[in-house]
């Protein structure tokens, strides 16, 4: 069994997209905290369709309704925690890396204009949009995690292996240092 691996980083900072090249390099299954998270929205009647939902004015609401009830996070965070302890996966998960011991944790670092420029391009919207999407998401997420777990997300690093800086870096550039790093550390 292959050790388990997760991805975390602000917002739109291309975890998706390094989780499913590292799945397909090491042959292990891609799961996303943010897709199990839509899954409970869409039993409150959200309509969470699509990658960039957590972005629309629909995201950021259910993002408001779950700071009134940690019921949906802790939820995820349970199954997701079930899942990863099962070996053969790789997490997209913002607070995965402080809920468990061993694995493999990666952290993509990177400027609230470099995540708000791979948004734009990604959800077609305005740069200036998308940069103050990436800031409300990033501080409310922050928010919810030091009430829920007390830890500081996006400031207490500790808990992660690697470090990768994507602000000069593609997507290539980035999927390959983590190719590295988890080849490193199996």
């Amino acid at each position: 069994m292959l050790r388990s691996v997760i991805i975390s980083g602000p917002p739109a900072i291309g975890k998706t997209t390094i989780a499913k090249g590292l799945a397909e390099e090491f042959n292990l299954t891609h799961l996303s905290g943010g897709d199990i998270l839509k899954e409970m929205a869409e039993e409150e009647g959200f309509s969470s369709y699509g990658d960039d939902w957590w972005d629309t004015q629909d995201g950021m609401n259910f993002l408001e309704k779950r700071k009134t009830n940690t019921d949906f996070d802790k939820k995820v965070d349970k199954k997701l925690q079930d899942l990863f302890h099962q070996g053969n996966v790789v997490i997209t998960s913002y607070t995965l890396p402080w809920l468990v011991k061993d694995g493999i944790k990666l952290w993509l670092s990177g400027s609230f204009v470099n995540s708000a420029r791979r948004m734009k391009t990604r959800d077609n919207v305005s740069e200036l949009d998308a940069l103050k999407v990436v800031k409300k998401r990033f501080d409310e997420n922050k928010e919810i995690y030091k009430s829920l777990y007390n830890f500081e997300f996006g400031h207490d690093l500790s808990v992660f292996d690697k470090i990768i800086n994507t602000d000069d870096l593609n997507a290539e550039q980035v999927l390959e240092i983590a190719k590295s790093t988890v080849r490193e550390l199996l």
